[in-house]
Order: structure tokens, then sequence, then C-alpha cells
């Protein structure tokens, strides 16, 4: 089985000018490197394709793919993490990961919080500030947390995210405002444990594999998991595993989230709990890194007992069955 490899490599953005945290989302060589020959052991033939541009030039010279392995974050607007699944599907070309319309929903943090609260699972209470006159109708309990509505990876969250009067709200809202050129995400400040939680699968079929706690352990910076404390997590974070209840209470949530937004085949669910230690939906990673060091995906895979290739076996078993696909036989005589 031919498998496509699309993805926004990080080292070529660098090099055509892009600033370090314009690329945080985007994919290093090393993870490139680790899908592939995950996927070559699965027993697939593999092709890397590269960003929406170089698909497109591939499709209009008559390549064709099995399946494609979709890791394409985007550049550019706020469908950007859609782009690739759409062209992907007027193609009738099969892909691994979610749908134009979850990649589409799930970016704008805001407008995930409404479908998540609406079904019922529990998530701070929140405004969007599009602009600053919107200030006025932010009436929520401080402290606050701002940060980009459609931003992953940490980008736009530091110790300045953290807002306990009027006056840094007005203050650092206009700062989001100006770098990042969309809305702010306000919410109530969660005080409690934060928590990311892994899932395979899609619908009924989707089960969290694993789960670990997030401690910022260096706070001179900040105490908040941000871009800088996420790329520096070997002296300033630590991971661990929760215990049996609160790991339990924690997959309900990140489930039910899941399933309420539709994702597909594996990613993320980050939590963390109220001052009633009730864990609380903060958002959804559809499209998980999967470094196989850096990642957190990976990482709390490994802590649940599961390699690197049982993560991306698991995804593609998800993938093909739900498109009624058949695996290919693997390389190796059996897979751990």
């Amino acid at each position: 089985m031919k498998a496509g490899i699309t993805y926004d490599s990080k080292s070529t953005y660098l090099q055509n000018g892009f600033t370090k945290e314009e690329v945080a989302e985007f994919d290093s060589d090393e993870t490139i490197e680790g899908i592939e020959n995950a996927l070559q052991t699965l027993g697939f033939t593999t092709e890397r394709i590269g960003n929406i541009g170089e698909l497109t030039k591939a499709l209009t010279a008559g390549n064709r793919w099995d399946i494609v392995f979709n890791i394409a974050e985007g550049v550019y607007g706020i469908g950007r993490e859609a782009q690739v699944p759409a062209l992907l599907d007027a193609y009738k070309i099969p892909y691994v990961f979610s749908d134009p319309l979850v990649l589409c929903l799930t970016l704008h943090k805001g407008i995930t919080k409404h479908v998540v609260r609406d079904c019922g699972i529990p998530t701070a209470p929140f405004k969007v500030v599009e602009t600053m006159t919107d200030l006025k109708k932010v009436n929520l309990n401080y402290p606050l947390f701002i940060k980009p509505v459609a931003e992953g990876t940490g980008k736009g969250i530091s110790g300045k995210s953290l807002i306990k009067t009027q006056k840094e709200l007005a203050q650092w809202t206009e700062v989001l405002l100006e770098q990042f050129k969309q809305p702010v995400l306000v919410e109530e400040y969660l005080p409690g444990r934060e928590f990311t939680v892994g899932i395979i699968g899609t619908g009924e079929q989707a089960s969290a594999i694993g789960i670990m706690e997030v401690h910022i352990v260096d706070k001179s910076e900040d105490a908040i998991y941000s871009l800088f404390n996420k790329e520096n997590y070997e002296t300033r974070v630590e991971y661990s595993l929760p215990e049996k209840g609160v790991s339990k209470l924690c997959y309900k949530v990140a489930l039910d989230a899941w399933r309420a937004l539709g994702c597909m085949d594996g990613g993320r669910v980050d939590l963390r709990m109220d001052k009633n230690g009730v864990p609380n939906f903060i958002e959804v990673n559809p499209l998980a890194g999967l470094n196989p060091i850096h990642s957190d995906l990976p990482i709390l895979s490994y802590k649940a007992g599961i390699t690197y290739l049982e993560l991306i076996e698991r995804i593609m078993k998800s993938a093909t069955q739900r498109l009624n696909l058949q695996m290919p036989k693997p390389c190796l005589q059996e897979v751990r």
C-alpha cells in the first residue's frame, strides 16, 4: 500500500525567512523520518509529499496514493489545518486523521468551547474578543487567562497570559490582537492540576491510551505550559502519571469532547481542574505532534507502555478500518 506523507517542514520555512515562533507548530526532519520509518516497518511504501503547495503540484502531475498520512498544519487563514484534507477530498484520496470540518472547528478555540459547553462537557466560562471594544462584554471572574484563538504549541502563551486586573486585560489583549491578527480567547483561570490525554480511534471506537500530568518545575519565567516551557521541557517541565481515580475522570471528559467534536484516528485532549477538582476541557489537538522524543502524545504513550511504532500502528489501524482499507503486511514478522 502506497502512503504519502503531507507535512510542513520547519527547516524549509526557516530557510525561507519565517521566524522560530511562526514555525513552532511545523515538523522537524526528525519527526518526518520517525513517521516514515514507522510506516515502512508496518509494510507501507512511502512518499514524502510535503506541504499543500507541493501536494497541489503532485496531484496536477497525476500522482496518487492509497492513503495519505496528513500532519500538515498550514500557514495562512483560519482554515489552514483543513486545506490539505479538503484538497484530498476533492481528489477522493483517503487520509489519516480528522476531516476539514473538524480541523476548521477545532482550530478556533472559542467555537470549539461553544460546542463542548453545549454538549454538557465542563469548560471554563469564556468570551472571544475580536476588538478592544469587546472588552466591555467581558463579565468574567478574575483571574483570567488569555491566548490567541487559533494558535497551537503554546504560541502567544506566557506568564503575561494570567490576568489579574482589568488594566492587565486591556494591555495584554491589545498586544495579542496586534501580534497575531486574530481574536483573543478570554476565559476564567482554572487553578487546578493540568493533564493531557492521548486518544486513538473515531466515535465509539475511540479510547484513551494514556494520560500524564504536567508540572512546571522551574517557575522563574512563568508557571504556565507556554511555548517557552514546551521548548525547554527537559529542564522546566516534569510529567507524571496521576492516580487511577483522577485518570478515570479525565478519560471521560477527554473522550466525551473527542466524540462530540468528531475527531478521528488519534490526537490529544488537554484538561485542567477547576477549584473543585473537576477536570475541565481546555482544547483538543486533532493533529497532535508526533516527534518520537519531544512530543506529548508519544511521551504519554511511552509512559503507558506503548512504543512509537505501536502508536503509529494503532493510528493506521484506526484509519484503515474507518476507510475500509486493508493494512499491509508489516516488514517485521511481528510488530511490537
